[in-house]
């Protein structure tokens, strides 16, 4: 065991070698794999926030009979594996299944949908969260002035968009680092539906630990890069409420001396 413990190591430092090396060369394989992925997500999290961000803000305010259930529902689609989501979409896209037509599984297209219904939930949860917060301090004022269920939806979702940024910048996030759905109704094609997630475990599995290493590398770059955007996307936020506290104590001043 102990004997083998500096192999590993050797072995380790080498492949993160090569692997720096592919990312420094740009290795045209590397950067197809990403570029895919990094396209496949963004479009996925281009829809799933489009219609996430309207329906989560219509929840937030709107009450009807069985909103309960609804909720219930959609926190439980929250914590749905991806393999399952793999699955449904796999099902619908089959040439049995009712989309089967559209002849798109093992394409772009099928990954994009399996990643727009695994984000979907998460932009609508989180943003009804938000909406619905806002609305509990500041609804009945909008309700007053004559704003009905949608347009102060909207209205409050417009005042809290730096918390809703945060929101999307998350949900690129969760569809980037996906893997079981994509590698489910994409195949894993080999230059046209192979991203960074299923060609690091196919990659690994082979032994091409470089490649691997490389991916997951970028990776862990991309995952960096959207953490410290929700970062700054905070302090945005603290400094205009900060800002805003400012004026109105200024204001509270200079009335209070006329």
């Amino acid at each position: 065991m102990v004997a083998t413990i500096p192999q590993l190591m050797t072995t380790l430092s080498e492949s993160a070698a090569l692997a720096l090396e592919l990312i420094a060369g740009r290795d045209a394989t590397l950067l197809s794999i990403v570029s895919r992925s990094l396209a496949v997500s963004a479009t996925a999290c281009l829809l799933a926030c489009g219609a996430g961000l309207v329906l989560g803000a219509w929840l937030g305010v709107a009450r009807f009979a069985g909103r309960g259930a609804v909720l219930t529902v959609l926190n439980t689609l929250l914590a749905i594996p991806s393999v399952v989501v793999g699955l449904v979409v796999y099902l619908l896209l089959s040439r049995s299944g009712p989309l089967g037509f559209l002849g798109w599984l093992f394409s772009f297209q099928a990954m994009v949908l399996a990643q727009t219904v695994l984000v979907l939930p998460v932009v609508t949860a989180l943003t009804r969260q938000v909406v619905e917060d806002v609305d509990a301090a500041h609804g009945e004022q909008l309700q007053s002035l004559g704003a009905g269920t949608l347009l102060r939806s909207l209205l409050l979702a417009w005042d809290e968009r730096f918390a809703l940024l945060t929101v999307v910048i998350a949900s690129f996030g969760r569809a980037i680092s996906e893997v079981g759905a994509v590698m489910m109704v994409g195949g894993n094609i080999d230059g046209f539906t192979r991203v960074m997630t299923t060609a690091i475990a196919l990659e690994t599995s082979k032994g091409d630990l470089p490649l691997a290493l490389g991916l997951g590398m970028i990776l862990m770059g991309v995952v960096l890069v959207l953490n410290l955007l929700i970062a700054m996307v905070r302090k945005w936020r603290e400094r205009g409420d900060a800002g805003a506290l400012r004026a109105a104590g200024v204001g509270r001043v200079v009335s209070s001396s006329l």
